[in-house]
């Protein structure tokens, strides 16, 4: 043949190149994406801060007026402790029977902490609903916990794309004198972006996961927010399930409750005995003491307790509302981290040519072209051809070209770097 391995090298890189020139245009795409998905979330921070300011506000209203009604307590003093007095032996029986028959584990451990917890209360509790506040307190927390890993995981998004990004643009310098003119757009493309604003939280809890994701195809950019959405979705349907569906009419006919219902009812149960006041309606007395009015000796409770109410229900509004914005920015970025996954395994591997050098006949080198022993099954056939190449940083690659495609066919080097990059990408 009139091909030499030095042509075959330079027929090869041609082919290589363009194939660079490719996935340098697709980390474009990635780059373009995280662009718009960082102005996305801008937008999604403003308005969870300012429904989060809301939610503060009531959640701080609520707990004015019921200071304010506790202060005045001593109005009706005398007639709710006597009420209290009945209402608290029958209140944790109703709970601890349903507990013990629908949770079957704790519930020695669970009476304690109840026993402890009606010992230390007061009538005032269930009177103003004082669970309410509780639970709007250590809902706030979690959704606090929520925000903080979802923004730690997406500056890993936005670190591991800029990473890729930045890696391409040193490969896009070197080979921009070599790219032709579909391509010379990149020049634009690749000029510095526009410096990102960032929110201002960031742990280095997660930095360990950063780099590289090359080396962890199972725990790339998609990883990331995968069991941050699954979990949050679960700790949604308890939240909700705790405020559409009280205890007392969630927890006493078996037939009318699911098996989520219960498993939800428990873990509250058990976090906090406080949600066993939501049992008050099964107890006679305790209902007593939600009649209880002292409207006629101290006008100004009803008014009071009127303003608790109307602010814990817009607490909860806002509470529901910031769980609806970050479950939906949760929800864009599982998706599109499963999209930038996606061109990454396509594309990405280009960024591991930032630290290599072009040598003079390019990035594939063929070493050896030997033809190979006749089939002995079919002997008239023509002997397959092994080609011996190394393509960028990697070990010298054994390859087969089947015979019947000649050494200076066009089509044959191309299968030779097209297998050599398969191999490379893998």
């Amino acid at each position: 043949s009139s091909s030499h391995p030095s042509e075959m090298s330079a027929a090869g890189s041609k082919y290589i190149d363009t194939e660079v020139e490719n996935a340098i245009n697709g980390v474009k795409q990635m780059k373009t994406l995280m662009d718009k998905t960082s102005k996305d979330h801008q937008a999604i921070l403003h308005t969870l801060e300012e429904t989060k300011r809301r939610k503060e506000e009531a959640v701080q209203l609520a707990r004015e007026k019921e200071q304010e009604l506790a202060a005045k307590e001593g109005v009706c003093n005398e007639t709710m402790l006597a009420l209290w007095e009945e209402c608290k032996p029958c209140l944790k029986h109703t709970c601890m029977r349903f507990y013990s028959r629908t949770c079957r584990s704790g519930s020695g451990l669970v009476g304690r902490q109840l026993e402890e917890f009606l010992n230390h209360s007061s009538p005032f509790s269930i009177w103003v609903n004082g669970e309410r506040i509780d639970s709007l307190l250590e809902r706030d927390q979690r959704q606090e916990r929520q925000f903080e890993d979802l923004e730690e995981r997406f500056g890993l998004l936005e670190d591991g794309i800029d990473d890729i990004f930045q890696d391409s643009t040193q490969v896009y310098g070197r080979m921009y004198p070599f790219f032709r003119a579909p391509f010379g757009g990149f020049r634009e493309a690749f000029r510095p972006s526009v410096q990102r604003v960032r929110f201002p939280l960031r742990s280095e809890r997660f930095s360990r996961e950063l780099h590289p994701f090359f080396q962890h195809p199972h725990h790339g950019f998609h990883h990331l927010f995968q069991p941050l959405f699954e979990m949050t979705q679960r700790m949604l349907e308890e939240a909700r399930g705790g405020w559409e569906h009280p205890l007392g009419q969630a927890g006493l006919s078996a037939e009318s409750r699911n098996f989520s219902d219960e498993r939800m009812v428990c873990r509250e149960i058990r976090r906090n005995s406080a949600g066993c006041l939501r049992m008050r309606d099964e107890c006679e007395k305790c209902r007593e003491i939600l009649s209880v009015d002292c409207w006629q000796t101290d006008p100004a409770q009803s008014q009071l307790r009127e303003q608790l109410e109307d602010a814990l229900r817009l607490a909860e509004r806002f509470t529901r509302r910031y769980d609806d914005l970050l479950q939906a920015f949760q929800a864009e970025m599982l998706n599109t981290s499963s999209l930038l996954d996606q061109l990454n395994q396509q594309f990405g591997w280009v960024s591991r040519l930032a630290n290599l050098t072009q040598g003079t006949d390019g990035f594939l080198q063929v070493t050896t072209v030997l033809s190979k022993a006749p089939n002995l099954e079919d002997p008239s056939a023509p002997p397959d051809t092994q080609v011996t190449v190394q393509l960028f940083d990697s070990e010298p690659l054994s390859l087969t070209v089947p015979g019947h495609i000649s050494w200076d066919d066009p089509r044959f080097m191309e299968i030779v770097a097209e297998q050599a990059l398969r191999h490379y990408k893998q």
